[in-house]
């Protein structure tokens, strides 16, 4: 079986630092998702605004090739405990291929680009791409009785975000919500716990920088790009 990209996704994020570490967790971060040429017949998207969320199947592009072992030190985990490639979300994996969850915020079927959809909540590096759009089906994809095997051994409650004003308001105001959910999600791996050191990603043509101490992110720098 061969597969090729029908679409890519454009996100804020250039760089998978920074990135949330699942979809949903930061519900107000949009992107859009514009066709290859090949599919860009509005007829491919014919009743797709009926739904409400879509699963996108994506490849871990920025890792391809970087091969992959049975076993995997999950950051959230601490990076001490070994566990299953299987069992866990890592992108290095025998195929490089992602799963997620996102809103459908609207769907314009004619642009200069062909149709393009309107999303929220996606996980994904700025030019990821997209190799299948499914619609989500609550009464068959939600299992409210399942079991997280992750449930107690990670950090679940988000971090408090503390950015000063005169710093947040160098961010676009349509995108501020966004980043204040990013960072809450504690974008750096569960075993740094330097308070001092300063971390940093870029996100929609800003540096942002701060620091950790217990469950508090500051943010201590914004940089324009």
């Amino acid at each position: 079986m061969q597969i090729e990209p029908i679409a890519h996704i454009h996100t804020d994020f250039p760089t998978k630092f920074g990135v949330p570490r699942q979809s949903g967790l930061a519900s107000e971060l949009t992107s859009t998702i514009v066709f290859a040429p090949a599919y860009r017949n509005p007829d491919c998207l014919r009743g797709i605004a009926d739904f409400s969320h879509l699963w996108l199947i994506w490849e871990f592009d920025k890792v391809a090739g970087a091969g992959w072992s049975p076993t995997v030190l999950p950051p959230k985990l601490g990076g001490k405990t070994r566990v299953g490639v299987f069992a866990t979300r890592s992108p290095f994996r025998p195929n490089p291929l992602g799963l997620s969850c996102v809103q459908l915020v609207k769907a314009d079927l004619h642009t200069k680009d062909g149709p393009v959809l309107y999303v929220a909540g996606a996980d994904l590096v700025d030019g990821t791409p997209v190799y299948d759009i499914k619609p989500y089906l609550p009464y068959a994809d939600s299992y409210p009785e399942a079991v997280d095997g992750f449930d107690g051994k990670r950090d679940a409650e988000p971090l408090t975000v503390v950015f000063p004003p005169e710093l947040e308001a160098m961010i676009p105001e349509e995108k501020r919500e966004g980043l204040r959910q990013a960072l809450s999600c504690g974008p750096v791996p569960g075993y740094q716990h330097d308070p001092e050191r300063r971390y940093g990603f870029n996100f929609a043509g800003f540096d942002v920088r701060f620091r950790i101490r217990e469950r508090v992110l500051t943010v201590v720098e914004i940089v324009r790009l």
